[in-house]
């Protein structure tokens, strides 16, 4: 696909380290350049997304990063422990009475669940109902980190454009507002822009981290006794930190070459888009941080690293242990395989003794 693939830990730290020689201006466009027939759908929703966290650089991204890690705070992070525990058990005891009638799929009846209301309790702004947010968020992964043909590109284009839709009605009203929408507003961040920074961080605020849930959940599941042992009181964290190693749901980022440079011996020409690995590469020998190269380094480094990893940890534990006597079913699962996202799409499991 034309991107210059870094595998090596310490190189895809030295990249992310050089923040003025690879540039993230290329880390939420779109994998598969758009029609112009998708583009029309979407300039009619009036969609833009200006950099500004993700993709933005120099005092605009500190300025923005700052307000936003605000919102997530160690101590706040800390405080939701609770509540994390409190969604997982009230999903998978609901889970546990729909077993009665059949399999069930935790990824969608535990897994998609806590993220979204975690969010919205720190960030106070408003979400759409479960399975619409769902909808979106994975059209969005697609459009933008997937290969969707012509056809699909005119589906995935109509969905972004009523998720945008939405979510501008939703930024403007929170101009004068105490929730991130309107603490940005107050900044000094336009419309625009507060739309841009809303539109992947209600994705990747929830929806990466519901993958990651859905991934670990599954992971315990291939082993009865890992997941006897969750189930008798055994912390998560440990296996949570393996699968962030291995196989995070984010796997892979970008950036760009603003001129030429060289990386590890080789010569970048300006124009060169990297492909950073950020799993899967570490070894035996990693040691205990090596996990943490899945939310990034440095400067980008993922606000809601700390989160993510708390969240993943207590719904497996407490899933576990509502559901001690469960196995998983059916045949292996089919795998969401995009440029930077993976997860299984189901986790699907069945009574020990139906």
């Amino acid at each position: 696909m034309g991107y210059h693939v870094v595998q090596d830990p310490e190189q895809v730290r030295e990249v992310l380290r050089r923040v003025d020689d690879f540039l993230p201006t290329n880390a939420l466009t779109s994998v598969v350049p758009l029609s112009p027939a998708a583009l029309r759908i979407l300039s009619r929703a009036r969609f833009a997304l200006p950099p500004v966290l993700a993709s933005a650089t120099g005092q605009l991204h500190r300025q923005v990063r700052s307000v936003v890690a605000g919102f997530f705070t160690p101590a706040r992070v800390a405080a939701t422990g609770p509540r994390v525990r409190e969604l997982a058990r009230q999903h998978a005891g609901a889970a546990a009475a729909e077993l009665a009638h059949g399999p069930v799929d935790l990824a969608s009846a535990v897994a998609a669940h806590i993220p979204p209301v975690i969010m919205q309790e720190l960030t106070g702004f408003p979400l759409p109902e479960a399975q619409v947010l769902k909808r979106w968020s994975r059209d969005s992964l697609e459009l933008f980190w997937g290969w969707p043909d012509e056809d699909r590109q005119l589906e995935l284009a109509g969905t972004a454009a009523e998720f945008y839709s939405w979510l501008r009605a939703e930024v403007i009203a929170s101009r004068g507002g105490d929730n991130l929408f309107g603490a940005l507003y107050a900044a000094g961040l336009g419309t625009a822009e507060v739309c841009s920074l809303g539109y992947f961080l209600l994705i990747a605020g929830q929806e990466t981290t519901a993958l990651l849930i859905s991934t670990a959940l599954y992971r315990a599941l291939e082993d009865a006794r890992r997941w006897r042992a969750l189930a008798e009181g055994g912390s998560g964290a440990a296996l949570v930190r393996t699968v962030l190693a291995e196989e995070p749901s984010v796997h892979t980022w970008r950036r760009a070459c603003p001129r030429d440079t060289e990386l590890g011996g080789t010569t970048l020409p300006a124009g060169a888009e990297i492909l950073l690995e950020l799993a899967g590469h570490h070894g035996q020998d990693a040691g205990p941080t090596a996990y943490s190269l899945s939310f990034g380094y440095g400067l980008h480094r993922c606000l809601g690293a700390k989160l993510a990893e708390l969240e993943t940890v207590l719904a497996l534990e407490e899933t576990a242990r509502t559901l001690p006597d469960v196995r998983l079913c059916g045949p292996e699962p089919g795998w969401l395989r995009l440029l930077s996202f993976q997860a299984p799409l189901a986790v699907t499991v069945e009574r020990e003794n139906p």
